[in-house]
């Protein structure tokens, strides 16, 4: 690797490592945010939402995010495509550091009232605007300043970038914790990860401000081959536009559920699932990514000797194989009373079937109001195994905990006033009818519990992370070829375009709307392992779709068909 490659290598992948940093501060600080920019007075001066409601709508604000990444894609890929990877991407680090800085400094809802919020999400808009351009010009400038036979290697340091991104979050939200306090940090500290940022976003524009154009790209236009309407070609030509078609069913979909769930559902699985509490469980993802992110490189590096095919559709065949007996011996081990209160305790929803809803909330507007609706949710919430019981034409929904029956208001025939606390006493009541049933307390002693970052050497955190470790490798087969495998798939005129598109519908919209879909599934079923069928079908979708349509890139020429076609 000569100096000039190490240069692209390490500013391209700098500079998205902080994008990625910027991006998932949301998603970590959320329950922060939720009390501090959704949170308006109303006018008796008392907080017009609770807190749950709070949450729901910092997590629609942290979807947005991911809802318009496709987009981001769209505009900044036809930007690279028609003036340059090199600006393209100097521009969407720009958005997103300031977006990201804006956040650290703007007033909350106790000070501009609801304009916080619209200001809010109109910042973590830009951020996915931003990353949406940025990963594709990342990718694309590598991969056109790599030796013919390394483009695997060289574009997986790419693909380390949003792990270490979200690591960087991780580390800097517990050691800002750690050093001010939880009071402090949720008074004022939680801004701190924020301002950091601008620190950030000042390295990342004087490097790449360093680089120069891709050799790719310069000769295009030189020669003038360069499109003149990329997205006219890539998506509205279907010879380009089958590829694409291709490349996110047969790529992208099972990549994005791998690494979604890897990471992010089983960061959800241990904290709202396992009941374990936040610091542990960060710490448990953090030394799983500390240990498996090595495999990015290898498997980039692996993926120029053997394909990028076999690597990216064996790990969602092996991952698809292998979730449910790893998912349920997390649980055994996170959490040994509710695993085994799972499997001995009976909870029924007595029901007629045809009044309960399909619980898919992804932008957490959706209002669940009947009977049947409020049970599942309540179990589902706290992590109950429940089968559902027929009961043709039966008025509500009762639950039944052992012999005791405790029927679930219908919140639907309520003023709104009165639906809060009908809510909070049917929940009472399930929660001490599981406790005398032997349903362990949230916070009960099997948990497992980290004192330090280094109380990793019992049997309990130590069996955590090895699991967690194998997620990651999981995810580090599938993420670490994609970049290559995708920049191969299309020629130079519209590649930062066709790549980006397909890359953002599969991560943004297939792997983000991941937890929503799981939970929905969760409380649909009673099963607390049914989530996990999602990402399963969608990756077994992609090793079938992949076998047979998408084509071995490894050896292809990137620079063939970048003359225009009459």
């Amino acid at each position: 690797m000569t100096r000039e490659e190490r240069k692209v290598i390490i500013a391209s992948s700098l500079g998205t490592v902080f994008e990625w940093y910027d991006f998932y501060l949301f998603g970590s600080l959320a329950a922060v945010i939720g009390a501090n920019f959704f949170n308006p007075l109303g006018a008796d001066g008392q907080p017009m939402f609770n807190e749950a409601t709070r949450n729901i709508f910092a997590l629609l604000a942290f979807a947005a995010g991911f809802l318009v990444r496709p987009f981001g894609a769209l505009v900044f890929g036809r930007l690279g495509d028609l003036v340059g990877r090199k600006y393209t991407f100097l521009i969407t680090i720009v958005i997103m550091g300031t977006s990201t800085f804006l956040v650290g400094i703007l007033p909350t809802s106790a000070s501009i009232g609801i304009s916080a919020a619209v200001i809010l999400i109109l910042l973590r808009m830009l951020q996915g605007l931003a990353l949406g351009g940025e990963y594709g010009g990342a990718a694309t400038y590598v991969a056109e300043h790599a030796p013919q036979g390394r483009r695997g290697f060289y574009t997986s340091f790419i693909q380390v970038t949003a792990t270490a991104g979200l690591f960087l979050s991780l580390l800097v939200i517990l050691f800002t914790q750690i050093a001010l306090g939880p009071e402090a940090f949720a008074a004022w500290g939680w801004r701190i990860p924020f301002l950091v940022s601008v620190l950030l976003l000042g390295i990342s524009v004087w490097i790449r401000l360093q680089m120069e154009e891709s050799p790719a790209f310069q000769r295009m236009k030189a020669e003038g081959t360069h499109s003149k309407a990329p997205l006219t070609e890539a998506f509205f030509q279907w010879k380009n536009a089958k590829i694409a078609l291709f490349a996110l069913l047969g790529l992208v979909a099972g990549q994005a559920v791998v690494w979604y769930t890897g990471q992010f559902y089983a960061l959800f699985f241990l904290g709202q699932v396992l009941k374990v509490d936040s610091f542990t469980t960060n710490m448990l993802i953090a030394w799983s990514l500390l240990l498996g992110s090595g495999g990015f490189v290898f498997f980039g590096w692996l993926s120029d000797k053997i394909g990028r095919k076999p690597i990216i559709l064996g790990g969602c065949l092996i991952a698809a194989l292998t979730y449910f007996p790893l998912f349920k011996l997390l649980s055994a081990e996170a959490n040994p009373d509710l695993h085994r209160a799972h499997q001995t305790i009976p909870v029924q929803v007595v029901v007629d079937r045809s009044t309960c809803s399909f619980q898919f909330n992804p932008t957490g507007t959706a209002q669940f109001t009947n009977a049947c609706d409020i049970a599942k949710a309540a179990l589902a919430r706290a992590s109950v195994n429940y089968s559902v019981e027929e009961a043709a034409g039966r008025a509500g929904a009762g639950v039944r905990i052992n012999n005791t029956m405790i029927e679930a208001p219908q919140l639907r025939n309520m003023a709104p006033a009165e639906r809060g606390p009908a809510a909070a006493a049917f929940n009472r009541q399930v929660s001490a009818a599981l406790t005398a049933a032997g349903y362990p307390a949230a916070a009960n002693p099997s948990v497992v519990r980290m004192s330090n970052p280094f109380d990793i050497f019992r049997e309990q955190p130590a069996v955590l992370i090895g699991v967690l470790t194998l997620l990651v490798i999981y995810v580090t087969m599938v993420y670490g070829p994609i970049a290559a495998a995708l920049v191969e798939l299309f020629p130079t005129r519209i590649r930062y375009t066709s790549m980006s598109l397909p890359y953002h519908i599969g991560n943004g919209w297939f792997g983000g709307l991941l937890p929503a879909t799981a939970f929905a599934m969760i409380a649909q079923t009673g099963d607390v392992y049914f989530g996990l069928w999602y990402p399963i079908v969608i990756a077994l979708m992609t090793v079938v779709i992949g076998i047979f349509f998408v084509p071995e890139t490894k050896d292809r020429d990137i620079y063939a068909g970048d003359t225009v076609r009459h």
